[in-house]
């Protein structure tokens, strides 16, 4: 049974270049809650994609200090998981939720 509460984990998955190549090592990467821990981002991969998660790594790139038409403002800081599967398991981001 899916909790609502892990909607609330996993925000976005991540389709870049890099998460791509990611993707063949059996890595999927997600956006995920600032205050998520690595336990929190497993379960959730767990309980949303009925996969097994080896291990979770996380990141925080710190938002950067922007100008746009000439008006200074800041990026907000942003939380990344790189989510490793166990051997055998797959998810395909781009169908969605």
């Amino acid at each position: 049974m899916t909790n609502l509460k892990h909607y609330d984990v996993l925000v976005a998955p991540v389709i870049t270049e890099k998460s791509t190549m990611a993707s063949e090592q059996n890595k999927v990467v997600f956006k995920v809650a600032p205050g998520a821990t690595k336990a929190e981002i497993k379960a959730a991969v767990e309980a949303l994609f009925q996969v097994k998660v080896s291990a979770v790594n996380t990141l925080v790139r710190k938002g950067k200090n922007k100008r746009f038409k000439g008006v200074k403002g800041k990026q907000s800081d942003e939380k990344k998981a790189f989510v490793t599967l166990a051997e055998g398991h797959s998810i395909d981001v781009t169908t969605g939720l």
